[in-house]
């Protein structure tokens, strides 16, 4: 199978920005033990900013533009130089690849950049997708990582789009608020009732939610791509979603 992961700030780090070790070498000891099976892995990574500001003692994710430029430039190659490191003990080479808007929705350099993901697989190795912070000023306040796994794993035609994070799925309510929320295991429609379900977000790291996250199953889905939400805490939980278990929340793609 051709699975994208997106993996959330909340999952890499912990509150303080600073790295979740034990949980990143046990997600990239799973990736790699995945793709021994022979599975096609493309990693879109968050946590350039969360990771940036934890290394520069920052107290909270900055609220400028120019700061959380800093912050991205300094969290990216702390967060390649981990990925680098740890999947090289596996035997398995990554692949940086820093996208904008902009590379997506020009027509050419969006070929360009699906030619490159599919050589290197065929190489391979992982590509590890993130937007380029740095630069783009537009996709620092707009952009979240859910919507681009959703067009990264349409545009390179996946199988499936895996979304970690720091949630076990989509609920009827905020199950911090609601006893009686309940986890939906499988989405067949996105109606106006599950769009009326999301809420906001609770990392002070992360730019994600819930609200990005059904956003992002439109997208797949109407592609053709299923989408399921999960709880990165545990990496093993990609074992459990290969194995077709009923964990987190499954989008069925075709129907939006």
């Amino acid at each position: 199978m051709r699975i994208v992961i997106k993996i959330g700030t909340s999952t890499l780090a912990h509150k303080t920005g600073r790295l979740n070790i034990s949980r990143v070498e046990k997600l990239c000891k799973v990736i790699s033990d995945l793709k021994n099976k022979g599975d096609e892995i493309i990693l879109v990574s968050s946590g350039a900013i969360g990771m940036g500001v934890g290394k520069l003692m920052l107290p909270k994710k900055p609220d400028d533009i120019p700061t959380k430029q800093a912050a991205a430039s300094v969290g990216q190659c702390e967060l390649m130089y981990t990925y680098d490191k740890l999947f090289a003990e596996y035997n398995h080479t990554v692949a940086q690849i820093l996208i904008t808007g902009e590379d997506i929705e020009h027509k050419d350099r969006c070929n360009n950049f699906k030619n490159t993901v599919c050589r290197l697989l065929e190489l391979n190795a992982i590509p590890i997708i993130n937007e380029n912070d740095t630069i783009a000023t537009n996709e620092i306040v707009i952009g979240d990582n859910d919507t681009l796994g959703a067009i990264v794993a349409t545009t390179i035609n996946a199988d499936l789009l895996i979304i970690l994070s720091d949630i076990d799925g989509l609920f009827t309510a905020d199950p911090h608020k609601d006893d009686n929320a309940v986890l939906l295991h499988t989405v067949k429609e996105i109606t106006k009732e599950i769009e009326d379900m999301t809420g906001g977000t609770d990392s002070n790291l992360g730019t994600g939610g819930m609200i990005t996250k059904i956003n992002a199953a439109k997208i797949a889905t109407k592609a053709g791509v299923d989408m399921i939400i999960a709880n990165g805490s545990n990496p093993d939980i990609l074992y459990e979603i290969m194995e077709g278990k009923d964990v987190g929340t499954r989008f069925i793609a075709g129907k939006i």
